[in-house]
């Protein structure tokens, strides 16, 4: 009965056009996009006879930025890391979501009030919460194995290749960290240019050992192949690979830095009514709660965590296994969406300008 008031109010009030409707939602491939094929895509087209057309990027928010700008745009939902939904919103290239349009809670509540706080803007409905964190493949490891974000910056100890992804955002944080800064003081610090430079002073210890990734695929991959011995990676892409793939990585919570995801909807795409649909469904309790037993980032809605179970094939509860977990937050730091909104640019000039030198 939850299940069909759930899907009965999610698309309540949209219209669809008698010919066959359709929603081209934007994702980043991979597991993650997994998740979210049997999480919204499967039973949305169940409930609505609406097809999804799945497309990926590496990131979705540049070929949005891009198709907007260009006025050609062929995406109608777009999932987005918040700091770029934020910008893009502020650019004016999303459409504002009317949050009466989400699901109530199970049993009543609103979303406004069910979904975590910062989980929910003008334009981003959060989807997930996930972490940047880094893991290592046990195989390389005989006795002596990193335990901390300290030991990732530490080449001495650890002389092995290292993976990072191609941007400032997070191997700033995780610097300063693994410097002794704490979580709570990073930001603070990262605003001053004395901050800056002490970030990019620990990322010169280990420059020459660094394999970049662009998608959230790679790391896995690299730490398979033995390109890497640990790599900065997606938390969710370490997990599937270690339970889908019987691969022998480990991860390290210490220093690990978590987000908000979220759907987004691109100014002017091409099915807005389903794309307002597919939104809101893909927003409701049980929708949320399903995608985290595909891959482990957790769901942003208060109702939907008690119903995250097992593993989609039933071999591991899934709990443990999320960024929220008591366990997991130790020494945690949340990405701040408004600095990094703020920062983007020039931090990202620095960092390439430090890649060139």
């Amino acid at each position: 009965m939850k299940k069909t008031l759930l899907i009965a109010t999610a698309i309540t009030g949209f219209a669809f056009a008698a010919q066959a409707a359709e929603v081209t939602v934007l994702g980043w491939g991979g597991a993650y996009t997994k998740s979210q094929s049997e999480a919204y895509h499967k039973p949305f087209t169940a409930e609505t006879g609406i097809t999804v057309n799945s497309v990926d990027a590496d990131n979705p928010a540049t070929p949005i930025k891009a198709q907007v700008e260009a006025g050609n745009v062929t995406i109608d939902v777009a999932s987005v890391e918040f700091a770029d939904g934020i910008r893009l919103c502020d650019e004016g290239l999303l459409e504002e979501i009317d949050h009466s349009i989400l699901p109530a809670a199970p049993d009543g509540t609103p979303a406004t009030d069910d979904f975590l706080p910062g989980s929910l803007t003008e334009c981003i409905i959060g989807t997930d919460v996930y972490a940047t964190v880094f893991a290592f493949n046990s195989s390389k490891f005989d006795g002596n194995a990193p335990t901390s974000i300290a030991d990732f910056f530490d080449p001495a100890a650890f002389p092995g290749k290292r993976g990072m992804r191609k941007t400032a955002k997070a191997n700033l944080e995780m610097a300063l960290m693994a410097d002794g800064v704490p979580a709570a003081d990073v930001y603070e610090l990262l605003g001053t240019d004395e901050g800056v430079d002490r970030a990019f002073a620990k990322l010169d210890v280990i420059k020459d050992m660094i394999v970049w990734w662009e998608a959230g695929a790679q790391p896995p991959q690299l730490l398979a192949d033995g390109e890497v011995d640990m790599s900065t990676a997606y938390n969710g892409r370490i997990f599937n690979a270690v339970i889908g793939e019987d691969q022998p990585f480990e991860i390290i919570w210490d220093g690990q830095v978590y987000e908000f995801e979220g759907y987004v909807i691109p100014k002017g795409a091409p099915n807005m009514e389903e794309a307002k649909a597919f939104v809101a469904f893909a927003a409701g309790t049980e929708a949320l709660a399903k995608a985290a037993e595909w891959i482990s980032y957790g769901p942003p809605r208060v109702s939907s965590g008690p119903l995250v179970g097992k593993y989609f094939d039933g071999s591991i509860e899934m709990g443990p296994n999320l960024p929220t977990t008591a366990a997991n937050l130790t020494n945690a730091l949340a990405s701040s969406n408004d600095f990094w909104a703020d920062k983007d640019t020039e931090l990202n000039e620095r960092f390439n300008a430090w890649l060139a030198n």
